[in-house]
């Protein structure tokens, strides 16, 4: 997969700087691969005209035997979906395609969830830690990648997987099916805060929380859900790159400062990053087994 995924960002690399020169030293990376559909990434701040944008999105969908659709994405991801808004540049006007990793397939409507498969290590990373004889609580599940992938390769005794987007259950529900998990991977739409007071109290050993934005915050419900008072938390964050790479301690001290003000230890943390999301910006995942004070 690893040399497939280079081989790839070369090819994307030469069509690039053939179509636009060096303006297109700064698209290259910006183009992500989702099934048979294309999205170029807009930057924030950027000389190129629509034209441009549609120019390489034709010379992508000549040169890319697999690739059927090509979308800009004009926006960032935003909004409590972390949807992106796309202008629709070449090739077959729909954005809705099937998403394959890890030999597992996943429907996806790129206009209605977030999507992205620069997590696709993040996603295999994490179900090889996964033990079978474990119960699994994902909080911000999506689609259902994460979930599924971890319950093909780890094979758990559950999987509840929780999303608040109704576009994303729905195509979870459906992704649980395609891939054969039902036994395994059980969905619920709605807040996971809520869902976890409500349904989920002290059954998990491990907790996924793979949303940035809410995952400092939700760390209580989190903790809610561990079983016999310890587990393992999965807490991913934004952060600031720094030359010193201080940025990692920061992360667990965070994740440590929100569990210890809920009355639980940090017996052992790790962080690492898991890709960059913006011009100094990345997103870490604090690895955190954490334990009840009694």
């Amino acid at each position: 997969m690893f040399n497939n995924l280079m081989t790839r960002g070369r090819l994307l690399k030469k069509i690039a700087l053939e179509v636009l020169g060096d303006k297109g030293k700064s698209l290259w990376s910006r183009i992500d691969i989702v099934g048979d559909i294309a999205i170029i990434k807009k930057p924030i701040s950027t000389s190129l005209a629509y034209d441009d944008f549609k120019l390489l999105g034709e010379a992508l969908l000549s040169r890319l035997g697999s690739i059927r659709s090509i979308w800009l994405a004009v926006t960032p991801v935003t909004g409590p979906y972390k949807v992106r808004e796309y202008i629709h540049l070449a090739g077959e006007p729909r954005s809705t395609t099937i998403y394959r990793e890890h030999n597992c397939s996943f429907k996806v409507d790129i206009g209605k969830v977030f999507i992205t498969p620069r997590l696709g290590f993040e996603h295999l990373r994490v179900a090889k830690l996964v033990e079978s004889s474990e119960v699994v609580v994902n909080m911000f599940a999506g689609i259902g990648i994460f979930s599924i992938v971890i319950a093909k390769i780890a094979k758990p005794k559950a999987v509840h997987s929780i999303d608040i987007n109704v576009d994303a259950y729905n195509l979870m529900v459906e992704n649980i099916k395609i891939n054969r998990v039902e036994g395994i991977v059980i969905p619920y739409l709605g807040d996971a805060a809520k869902i976890i007071e409500e349904r989920l109290v002290g059954v998990a050993d491990r907790v996924l929380m793979p949303l940035p934005d809410l995952a400092l915050e939700y760390i209580p419900y989190a903790l809610m859900s561990l079983r016999e008072s310890r587990g393992v938390i999965h807490v991913y964050l934004h952060v600031r790159s720094d030359k010193e790479k201080r940025f990692y301690n920061k992360a667990i001290m965070s994740v440590r400062d929100r569990v210890e003000s809920e009355g639980w230890s940090l017996v052992d943390a790790h962080s690492r990053v898991v890709r960059g999301v913006g011009p100094g910006l990345l997103q870490v995942v604090v690895d955190a087994k954490v334990e009840r004070i009694r």
